[in-house]
C-alpha cells in the first residue's frame, strides 16, 4: 500500500524563510518561530502551522529567530544591526540590543536569563537580560562573519560557526577557544542536541555529526546536492536534510542510507528542524513558505488524518490523505 507524504504549507511570508526554531513542549503544546528576509518573524502553533502572530519592529531582513523552552520569550537577529527580545505571549517588544553590524544568530540559555548573539562583526556577545543597560560580555576570535552561535554543556560552553570555515568551542568563563576544527567549505548550519551532546553540522554536500563537548567526529554523510540544513530526530534513529535541489532527504542515522526524499518546495531549502516530540519536521525555503512534514506518514496527528478507502481495489491503492493544503497568516 503506497503512502504519500502530504506536507502542510504555511504561507504568509513574502520573502525567503532563512531560519526556524521550535519551543519545548508546554502545557499549550509547542510553538514554531520563523525568520524571514521580509523582516517580519512569525509565531505559529507547532503541530498545525496555524498562525498566531507576527513580531513587528525590525527594519531589515531577519536572519535568525528562536524561542525559549517555555515559549514565553522570543529573540530575533536582523540586518538592521539589532537583536530583539519579545514577549512571545503578547507579541510586545521587550528589548532592542544594538550591534555594530548585521546580527545573524540568537540563542537563549536554558533559564532564559541570558542571550547569545553573533553576526557580521565577528564577535560573540552575551547579554544579561535582567540587566539590559549593562554592557554585554564579548568573545572575539573568528576572522569572518558568524553564522550561528549556540549554548551547550549546560550553558558552560558556546559553539559558533563562521564564514572563516571553522567551528569553535568556547569556554564561557575564560572566553578562550577550547577547540577549532576547520572545514573545506563554510559551515551552512549547526544543530545542538543536548540529549547525548551531539552537534550536527552541514557544509557543502556533507552532513557531519560531532561530540559537542570535544568536537570529536562521530560520522559524516554525503548528500546528492549542496545541503543548507540538517536535523537529527529526538530518538536519533534518522535525520533529515535539505538544500539546493529543493528536496528533503531522510537518512538512517546508523547505516547512513537514504530512506526517502520528498520534493515540495519551489526553491532551495534554507532550514529544517524536527519538532520536540519528533512527530514532524518543518522546513523553510527560498520560496517564502514553511512546510510541515510527517515523520511517520499515515499517522493521524495535528491536522493530518489518515482516511482508508472502504474497499481496496488493488494492492497499489493509495492511502488517502486529507490535510488542509495551506495554512495562511
Amino acid at each position: 500500500m503506497a503512502m504519500r507524504q502530504t506536507p502542510l504549507t504555511c504561507s504568509g511570508h513574502t520573502r525567503p524563510v532563512v531560519d526556524l526554531a521550535f519551543s519545548g513542549i508546554t502545557p499549550y503544546g509547542y510553538f514554531l518561530i520563523s525568520a524571514c528576509k521580509d523582516g517580519k518573524p512569525m509565531l505559529r502553533q507547532g503541530d498545525t502551522g496555524d498562525w498566531i502572530g507576527t513580531f513587528l519592529g525590525h527594519k531589515g531582513a531577519v536572519w535568525g529567530a528562536t524561542l525559549n523552552n517555555e515559549a514565553t520569550k522570543a529573540a530575533t537577529a536582523a540586518a538592521d544591526f539589532t537583536a530583539k527580545v519579545w514577549d512571545a505571549v503578547t507579541g510586545d517588544e521587550v528589548l532592542t540590543l544594538a550591534h555594530k553590524h548585521i546580527v545573524k544568530s540568537v540563542n537563549f540559555t536554558q533559564d532564559s536569563n541570558c542571550l547569545l548573539t553573533g553576526g557580521n562583526d565577528k564577535v560573540l556577545r552575551i547579554y544579561d537580560l535582567s540587566k539590559p543597560e549593562a554592557e554585554p560580555q564579548e568573545i572575539a576570535g573568528h576572522t569572518s562573519a558568524i553564522k550561528k552561535a549556540l549554548w551547550c554543556n549546560n550553558d558552560q560552553q558556546i559553539l559558533s560557526a563562521a564564514d572563516d570555515k571553522t567551528v569553535r568551542l568556547w569556554d564561557k568563563n575564560t572566553k578562550e577557544a577550547v577547540k577549532t576544527p576547520s572545514f573545506d567549505a563554510s559551515v551552512s548550519s549547526m544543530e545542538y542536541i543536548p540529549d547525548g551532546e551531539i552537534l550536527v553540522i552541514t557544509y557543502g554536500r556533507t552532513i557531519a555529526f560531532y561530540k559537542a563537548h570535544s568536537l570529536d567526529l562521530i560520522k559524516t554523510v554525503d548528500a546528492p546536492a549542496s545541503i543548507h540544513s540538517a536535523s537529527l530526530h529526538p530518538e536519533k534513529d534518522f535525520f533529515v536534510a535539505g538544500g539546493d535541489d529543493f528536496k528533503l532527504y531522510k537518512y538512517d542515522y546508523t547505516t547512513k542510507e537514504e530512506m526517502e526524499s520528498y520534493k515540495g518546495h519551489f526553491g532551495p531549502i534554507h532550514c529544517v528542524r524536527f519538532s520536540p516530540d519528533g512527530e514532524l519536521y518543518a522546513s523553510g525555503s527560498e520560496d517564502g513558505t514553511l512546510r510541515l512534514w510527517q515523520t511517520a506518514v499515515g499517522k493521524t496527528y495535528g491536522l493530518w488524518k489518515c482516511v482508508l478507502p472502504e474497499e481496496l481495489s488493488s494492492e497499489n491503492s493509495e492511502v488517502l490523505y486529507c490535510p488542509p493544503a495551506e495554512i495562511k497568516a
